[in-house]
């Protein structure tokens, strides 16, 4: 249900790790490129009376699940339920589905676009080991997967990694603008600002050394970077602005929870 920009992620990532095109069917009302041998159905009203699908990925946004989801109570008791729908609770989907209904939370994030994504989820009682291995095998197409036992969780997991990838694109706009400040060009501080980023997180993901030891292997002592960090590493500095900032997502994904 739903193959927007996360939906079509998990789709590419299933079909680049072989599962058949002709086992997907894709509801999406919107035209979609699709890869071939996958089934499109504009409305779940198209889909055959006999059909009895295995997984049911909700890729649809929040605010339209009460609406689209009901027809899909029909397979509850059958199928898991996969929601990547930010924001929506277990019980709020059970609602709608009925407490037969074994439904699997996630929270992935856009890397996945390019498989270097990350997902928790989280699985409500009705869903058996092999449904659970089944949709953890399908969320790690697109990147590493872990698993909460605790629904309350995925507000903090929605906060640091849900949110995160836009904290990290802040990061470089912000050191562009630092380098344009100190003189650079605008062009030339945008390139090195995207690959500093870019570098260091590739760095820090093939590393095996903590990112405070990464940290201090470029901090000589009395050097340019130790000169940067204490500002940055002050009691005003860049950890309690990211505990505050954490802090207000996870109270906005518990606002928005239902």
């Amino acid at each position: 249900m739903g193959c927007g920009r996360m939906g079509g992620a998990l789709l590419g990532g299933w079909i680049g790790q072989g599962v058949a095109a002709q086992s997907i069917r894709v509801i999406e009302p919107q035209p979609v490129d699709l890869p071939s041998g996958v089934v499109r159905h504009g409305d779940g009203s198209e889909l055959p009376a006999a059909f009895q699908p295995e997984i049911v990925l909700l890729a649809v946004k929040p605010q339209v699940m009460d609406t689209v989801l009901p027809p899909y109570a029909r397979f509850a008791g059958q199928a898991a339920f996969l929601s990547i729908a930010a924001g929506k609770t277990i019980a709020g989907m059970a609602k709608i589905l009925g407490d037969s209904a074994a439904i699997v939370r996630a929270m992935p994030n856009t890397p996945a676009a390019i498989g270097r994504g990350i997902t928790v989820a989280c699985a409500n009682a009705r869903v058996s080991p092999a449904q659970r291995k089944r949709c953890g095998a399908l969320l790690e197409a697109v990147g590493a997967v872990e698993w909460a036992e605790e629904e309350g969780l995925i507000d903090a997991v929605t906060a640091v990694s849900g949110s995160g990838p836009a904290y990290v694109f802040l990061l470089a706009e912000c050191l562009a603008e630092a380098g344009r400040q100190a003189g650079l060009p605008s062009e030339m501080a945008e390139r090195l600002a995207r690959a500093t980023v870019a570098g260091s997180g590739e760095l820090l993901h093939r590393s095996t050394e903590t990112p405070a030891k990464l940290r201090e292997n470029v901090t000589s002592p009395g050097g340019t970077t130790a000169a940067a960090l204490s500002v940055l590493m002050a009691e005003d500095g860049l950890k309690p602005l990211m505990i505050k900032a954490i802090a207000a997502a996870a109270r906005r994904s518990r606002e928005l929870a239902s």
